[in-house]
């Protein structure tokens, strides 16, 4: 995005619902058109509820003060393009030698004439919400463009698992992640658990450690007070239960196999209540634990169709666990 070509476009769309990120996309590209101390005069920001298309285009042909180029950005403007289609098409004819508009919308439609007249004059550059292993590359980039950062694809991962998969709240956490580890050049698994993870782990090991020793009222007690101290909960709940137990099901694995104790906390990185943790493996035999994993990827599935939510299903879950 950085090229001479690049930076020779008069117009910019920036398309994507994944409203954190084409923020970022935004101000990088900004960063690039403008050195910091020019922003000053040669950025505008006009709400465009506030002020009229012709405003804004008397802006964009403002000649620009101590920079080569005077920048006009327009946010969210889908509804601006919509209600001022005919006069942008005449500017897409005709745009401003020293003004760049720089539009974010969340869906650009390539069948419009506005989006046929583009090409000559600009460029589209995509910011859509990524599923998947796209969207740890995308965590991964972020967190090497804004603090510098690497963050390991375990670490991407771990981050998904734990905080749900909305752009928003990942940004926010490896946010935090860059600030609690400001000394760190590498985040890793050990980094996310630490700051993103802790108090959901925890609580979530003590629900479980109360259905494995029957206690189905300490369990849902538990439970029932994660949701209410924390909003996030509804958002994480599953992934923090899901990576427990995938704790557990490498450990049976690994005794089953005659493997030292101390060698699976070592590599699964189990630092407390090892004794807690290991009573809770050798109280389940590696089918059921294999159970619990199914039945947790059932529940993430039907609170992300809507069939149930993440309390109810939970609560669910955890009161079968008691009667194991």
């Amino acid at each position: 995005m950085s090229s001479q070509k690049q930076k020779n476009k008069s117009i910019y769309i920036i398309e994507g619902q994944d409203q954190p990120y084409v923020n970022f996309i935004c101000d990088r590209l900004i960063n690039e058109l403008l050195e910091p101390e020019q922003k000053t005069t040669a950025l505008y920001k006009p709400d465009p509820q506030q002020m009229s298309v012709q405003h804004i285009l008397d802006e964009l042909r403002t000649l620009p003060f101590l920079s080569e180029k005077r920048i006009v950005v327009v946010t969210a403007a889908d509804k601006f393009i919509s209600a001022n289609r005919p006069v942008l098409e005449k500017y897409f004819e005709n745009p401003s030698f020293t003004g760049i508009l720089i539009l974010t919308v969340s869906k650009w439609d390539a069948r419009t004439r506005l989006a046929k007249k583009l090409p000559k004059i600009g460029t589209v550059i995509s910011a859509k919400q990524p599923k998947g292993k796209n969207l740890q590359s995308r965590l991964r980039q972020y967190a090497a463009d804004a603090y510098d950062k690497i963050l390991t694809p375990a670490a991407a991962e771990l981050l998904i698992e734990l905080a749900g998969d909305e752009s928003a709240r990942l940004y926010s956490e490896i946010d935090k992640l860059a600030l609690y580890e400001n000394e760190k050049k590498n985040l890793n698994e050990q980094h996310v658990e630490a700051v993103t993870g802790h108090n959901r782990l925890f609580n979530a090991f003590n629900v479980i450690d109360a259905c494995l020793t029957g206690d189905a009222a300490r369990a849902v007690e538990k439970l029932r007070n994660m949701f209410a101290e924390d909003k996030s909960t509804e958002y994480s709940i599953v992934g923090a239960f899901a990576y427990h137990i995938r704790k557990m099901f490498d450990a049976k694995v690994m005794l089953e196999k005659g493997t030292s104790e101390k060698y699976i906390s070592d590599r699964l990185r189990i630092w407390s209540n090892k004794n807690c943790f290991f009573k809770q493996v050798r109280s389940l035999t590696l089918k059921k634990i294999g159970n619990i994993l199914s039945q947790l990827t059932n529940i993430d599935y039907a609170i992300k169709t809507g069939r149930t939510n993440a309390p109810l299903a939970m609560e669910q879950l955890v009161l079968k666990l008691a009667l194991i």
